[in-house]
C-alpha cells in the first residue's frame, strides 16, 4: 500500500540531466548496491516525472569499481583497460535502477555509449529526445565510450547534447565548499559562484573539462546533498539548495 504522497512542486525546468554518483546505490561507507537506497532514489524519480519533468540520468559507477583508482593500485592492468570496467560499472547501476524505476510504474530506456544491444540502447541523440518527449527517463551509461573521462564530464556533453536546462550533480555533501568541510571546519559554503571561480579556487567538485563544457554552452549547474529525502525535487523546482554554479555572478556565501 503506498502512503498518500505530499502535493508535488512545480518544476521550474522542462529538461533536466540528473548525475547520480555510484555512492547514491550503496549505504554511506559501503559499497555495492542496496535494494533500500535504490527504492529511495526511485521514489523521488518517480515524484519528478509526475511533476512533468523530462529526465536523463547519468550514472556513476565508483560504488562498484572506479578505474582510475583500479589501476593505480595494480600495474597488471592496463590504465585503458581499468576505465572500460569503470563504465561497464556504470552499466550495472543503470540496469538496477531501469529496474527499480520500472517496478515503481516510471516509464525507463537504458542507453549506453558502448554498444550491448542485448541489454541496452546504443546512445543516439534524437531517440533519447524522443524518449525525453514521451515522459520516459533515459538512462545514459558506460560515460562517453572512452577511457579517460570522467562520467561528470559525460554528463555535461550530454546535457549539451539533449539541450538540458540545468545540470544536477547529486553528491553526498550540500554544495560546493571553500575547503574540504571535513578537514577544515571553517570551510564556508557557496549559494552561488562563477564557473570561473570554481576553477580559479580549484575547488574540487567537477573536472574543469565537464565545467569549460557547461560554461561554453551556458548550463547552470547545481550541486546538492542527495541524502536529504526530497531535495531532488526541491532542485527541480528551484528552490534555494546547495550550490549553483552559473555563468557570470558575485560569489555568495551561505550566510
Amino acid at each position: 500500500m503506498n502512503d498518500s504522497p505530499a502535493p508535488l512542486l512545480k518544476p521550474a525546468y522542462e529538461r533536466v540531466l540528473l548525475k547520480l554518483s555510484g555512492e547514491v546505490f550503496c549505504r554511506d561507507g559501503e559499497g555495492g548496491i542496496s535494494m533500500s537506497e535504490l527504492e529511495s532514489i526511485s521514489g523521488q524519480i518517480k515524484r519528478l516525472v509526475d511533476s512533468g519533468v523530462q529526465l536523463a540520468i547519468v550514472c556513476g559507477g565508483g560504488n562498484i569499481l572506479r578505474g582510475k583508482q583500479f589501476s593505480s593500485s595494480s600495474g597488471s592492468i592496463n590504465p585503458a583497460t581499468a576505465h572500460y570496467m569503470g563504465m561497464l560499472a556504470t552499466v550495472i547501476n543503470g540496469l538496477a535502477l531501469q529496474d527499480a524505476l520500472e517496478n515503481a510504474g516510471v516509464a525507463t530506456r537504458l542507453q549506453t555509449a558502448i554498444r550491448m544491444e542485448g541489454v541496452a540502447e546504443p546512445f543516439i541523440r534524437r531517440r533519447c529526445i524522443r524518449h525525453l518527449q514521451k515522459g520516459r527517463v533515459v538512462i545514459l551509461a558506460a560515460g562517453t565510450g572512452s577511457p579517460f573521462v570522467t562520467t561528470d564530464t559525460a554528463a555535461a556533453l550530454r546535457s549539451r547534447e539533449i539541450d538540458a536546462d540545468i545540470l544536477l550533480k547529486a553528491t553526498k555533501v550540500d554544495g560546493i565548499y571553500s575547503d574540504d568541510p571535513e578537514k577544515n571546519p571553517h570551510a564556508v559554503r557557496f549559494s552561488e559562484i562563477s564557473y570561473q571561480d570554481v576553477l580559479h579556487k580549484n575547488l574540487q567538485v567537477m573536472d574543469a573539462q565537464a565545467l569549460h563544457h557547461c560554461m561554453e554552452h551556458g548550463i547552470p549547474i547545481l550541486v546538492f546533498n542527495f541524502r536529504k529525502t526530497g531535495n531532488i525535487e526541491k532542485a527541480v523546482a528551484g528552490e534555494n539548495i546547495g550550490t549553483r554554479v552559473l555563468p557570470t555572478v558575485e560569489s555568495r556565501t551561505e550566510g
